[in-house]
């Protein structure tokens, strides 16, 4: 039990000190203004027009209309690559590391910060979005007068704000915002730890190389997409939603692309089992990667 205890020290040791690099770091700080400018930009033409319209917001309703879309998930999600440019951190303190634990160990405590990271960067988003509109809503859990607008006239397409009609009678603004959180955090997980599990196999270049794939199969599968470029009637352009709603990260991880209650696309909870599945599958490659890791020490400098 001593000897599982010590384990579960060192990784929170690990991670900490990967935390400890963030201090006064110009690529973290960047990283977090340009993501709270994205939440601005994404999320302003909603405040825009909930003044033009007079009428307040429900403070989620930014963050729903803005992160409820495949781009805007997108977007958000590649600003971790700028977060992660030095994953796995490799420092002068490295090699006191390894002395000292497995290399199971040091790469849990990798997985264990990327995680912490991902998380502290969503929440960042999620608290960007509210903050953006905070002088023009308020907090009961309940629809505005706003999203009725956007549901039910057909504005939100106009201005495209995603405020679905089936968002809106499915389900409440927190309860509807929780959801859109975790399924975005749990994308941004698979990526991150993807981009963790090439470096360490293959180097940086191909950590890159795999979250730039990563996205880009994401955002070819998209209904939209496929129904233009190749001129689908409506029965096979239904088909092409609910194949591509199942195969691609960047849809399962878009609230409106899931089944409610009446089509066939993936429910929150299968999407959950799946992202959950996949993160698993990647720790077990991370830890199997590492095993053949080369650290090349050159003085104090770790190559």
């Amino acid at each position: 039990m001593s000897e599982i205890s010590k384990e579960i020290r060192q990784i929170f040791s690990t991670a900490g000190y990967n935390f400890r690099q963030w201090h006064k770091n110009p690529r973290i700080i960047i990283t977090f203004l340009l993501a709270f400018i994205l939440c601005f930009l994404l999320s302003d033409k909603a405040v825009a027009f909930a003044k033009a319209h007079d009428t307040t917001l429900q403070i989620m309703e930014p963050f729903i209309w803005t992160f409820g879309d495949s781009n805007s998930i997108l977007l958000s999600s590649l600003l971790l690559l700028l977060l992660f440019a030095d994953l796995p951190y490799l420092s002068a303190g490295t090699p006191f590391y390894l002395m000292r634990m497995k290399r199971r160990t040091w790469v849990l405590g990798q997985l264990l910060y990327t995680a912490a990271s991902v998380s502290i960067y969503m929440i960042f988003i999620f608290l960007s979005t509210a903050l953006v509109c905070m002088t023009q809503a308020f907090p009961a859990n309940m629809w505005s007068r706003t999203a009725a607008i956007l549901g039910y006239s057909g504005e939100g397409e106009a201005i495209a704000l995603p405020a679905l009609v089936k968002t809106l009678e499915m389900s409440h603004p927190y309860e509807c915002a929780a959801s859109i959180f975790l399924l975005m955090l749990l994308y941004a997980l698979v990526m991150a730890f993807l981009l963790l599990f090439f470096r360490i196999w293959k180097g940086h270049t191909a950590g890159i190389v795999s979250v730039f794939a990563f996205t880009v199969f994401g955002f070819l599968l998209n209904p939209e997409n496929l129904k233009n470029l190749f001129r689908l009637p409506a029965e096979l352009a239904y088909k092409a939603r609910v194949w591509v709603g199942w195969l691609s990260p960047l849809n399962q991880a878009t609230y409106h692309m899931h089944n409610f209650g009446y089509d066939l696309l993936p429910r929150l909870w299968q999407t959950y089992l799946l992202f959950g599945g996949l993160l698993l599958m990647l720790l077990i490659c991370n830890l199997l990667a590492v095993r053949h890791y080369n650290f090349h020490f050159r003085g104090t400098e770790v190559l």
